[in-house]
């Protein structure tokens, strides 16, 4: 193993991105060193170099960017269970446990302020990461390794909306805003889980055709003028009983909320770091809306989609757009940035295959 590698590194303070040479970390007691064999290249890594997503209260001057990361274990650190082993193949959740918390200090599910992956502390985008034995998912030979990749965001996020803060019955109407990276699976997801109908909403004509492709029932032009005579039409006059909001755009909300059932719910999937405004309060009042606030996933729904995606039961083989060498990151940041090819995930490998 060399002593030295590359990494895509990103300067907190100054919002540098570059791909640097960085020593290859030794795991500590209780941690696992993890050859990645695949990491994502995701929307919020975009933010966090433009800048429009800050996580407050990280004083850390430069991280490793990468939350989507998947590979074999290289190497065990003291105190590691048994059931992990070298060579076994995983995947890594987004993010981990403070450690410091009052419910993690007294062992009360539920940390308080749980840290992220490639934001306070390394991720993946290098040829080698540290993780926490807890955060090391084993995944079936059957689950492709840039498939395993994408599931602990791209495609956790959405389930974990849908299912968990949603709380989605099957026959209960859902419409999605914005099927880019957490889209595109959100209305596989839906179909899956039994929406009906799914409405996919986006102003792109090939995001659009692509949810048609992923299952949506309907694709809808945010821009028509009859849109939400569209949306009223599809759901026999009622309107949706879930909005989700993958776009993190203040329009979409007010959109989404204006086609919303009585007693539907407006989920915030997409982050925007704005003003959440309500246009009419009565109107909101009167129909019983409700505004659920979203963000990630747990441990639980990693391990259900490990074992969903692990039978064959979910396919995301037409989420992988593009893969690059982990010393091409900027490239891959550029390319997703400006939308080259309408790309749902690109991915980093180390032969950028």
């Amino acid at each position: 193993m060399s002593a030295t590698m590359p990494a895509g590194r990103l300067n907190l303070r100054t919002l540098q991105f570059a791909v640097e040479e960085v020593p290859v970390p030794t795991p500590g007691r209780g941690e696992v060193l993890v050859k990645v064999e695949a990491a994502g290249v995701c929307l919020s890594d975009i933010h966090l170099i433009d800048g429009t997503l800050r996580l407050p209260g990280n004083d850390l001057e430069k991280v490793t960017l990468g939350h989507e990361v998947a590979g074999t274990i290289a190497e065990l650190g003291d105190g590691v269970p048994d059931v992990y082993r070298e060579g076994q193949r995983v995947l890594l959740l987004a993010g981990m446990a403070c450690g410091r918390c009052a419910n993690c200090v007294r062992r009360r599910p539920g940390c308080l302020r749980g840290l992220t992956r490639g934001v306070e502390f390394d991720g993946g985008w290098a040829h080698y990461t540290l993780a926490r034995f807890e955060t090391v998912y084993a995944i079936p030979d059957s689950l492709p390794i840039e498939q395993a990749a994408i599931i602990p965001d791209a495609v956790s996020t959405p389930y974990a909306a849908i299912t968990q803060t949603a709380g989605l019955r099957p026959a209960q109407s859902a419409g999605i805003w914005g099927v880019g990276g957490l889209g595109a699976h959100g209305v596989q997801l839906l179909r899956f889980a039994g929406a009906t109908p799914v409405i996919a909403v986006d102003p792109l004509p090939n995001a659009r055709e692509r949810a048609l492709k992923l299952g949506a029932d309907v694709a809808l032009d945010p821009m028509a003028a009859d849109f939400r005579e569209q949306v009223l039409a599809a759901t026999d006059g009622l309107g949706l009983d879930y909005a989700f909001d993958f776009a993190g755009v203040p329009a979409v909300r007010t959109q989404a909320d204006s086609v919303l059932a009585r007693n539907g719910a407006l989920v915030l999937v997409g982050l925007s770091g704005q003003a959440l405004t309500i246009p009419n309060d009565t109107a909101f009042s009167a129909g019983r809306h409700r505004v659920l606030g979203h963000y990630g996933g747990l441990p639980v729904h990693l391990e259900e989609l490990i074992k969903l995606a692990g039978h064959g039961r979910l396919d995301f083989s037409g989420s992988i757009s593009g893969h690059f060498k982990f010393e091409d990151a900027a490239e891959a940041v550029r390319q997703l940035a400006e939308k080259v090819n309408d790309p749902i995930r690109l991915v980093l490998t180390p032969d950028g295959v």
